[in-house]
This record gives C-alpha cells, sequence and structure tokens, in this order.
C-alpha cells in the first residue's frame, strides 16, 4: 500500500500539471495498475480491488467533483486502452 501510494502520488503531482488532472490521474494509476500486472505481485481481482479504491481515495480529496471514472478508467481493461491510446498519442 505504501509503494503505491507513494508512486502514485509522484505520477499525479507531475504527470496531472501537464496533461490535464483527470489525464494525469489516469496516467499514474494506470502506470501502477501496469506495473502491478508485469510485476505478477497481485492477482487480477486484487488489481482490480486496488484500481476501484485508488478511484474512490481520488475522489474523496479532490475540491473538483470527478466523474465516476477518472478519465474514462474505471477497470483494469479500461487501464490498458487508455494506456496504449496515451503511448500511441491519442
Amino acid at each position: 500500500g505504501l509503494i503505491l501510494g507513494g508512486v502514485g502520488a509522484i505520477f499525479m503531482s507531475g504527470g496531472a500539471m501537464g496533461v490535464g488532472a483527470a489525464t494525469g490521474l489516469s496516467a499514474g494509476i494506470c502506470s501502477i495498475v501496469e506495473a502491478a500486472e508485469q510485476t505478477q505481485m497481485m492477482t487480477p481481482d486484487q488489481i482490480e480491488q486496488v484500481l476501484v479504491k485508488a478511484i474512490e481515495n481520488m475522489k474523496s480529496v479532490s475540491d473538483d467533483e470527478l466523474p465516476g471514472a477518472v478519465d474514462g478508467v474505471a477497470t483494469v481493461a479500461d487501464c490498458k486502452t487508455f494506456m496504449a491510446n496515451l503511448r500511441a498519442g491519442k
């Protein structure tokens, strides 16, 4: 939890500035989801649970009203699509 939170904070504070808050948040969250899958340190169900909780946490601390999903990201599959689009420059 501490590692995920620390890495997420780095991505969110730096990434959100240049590419828009929602996109920056999605990039940070999805980068962590991607890393969790690559390291196989968590089961797919655990990764999904962490993703849902991360979005809930962001909604609870945001001054602005965030949508149900952060920039269209609500599932691990959404993260895969988001990261592919981000890499493709979409």
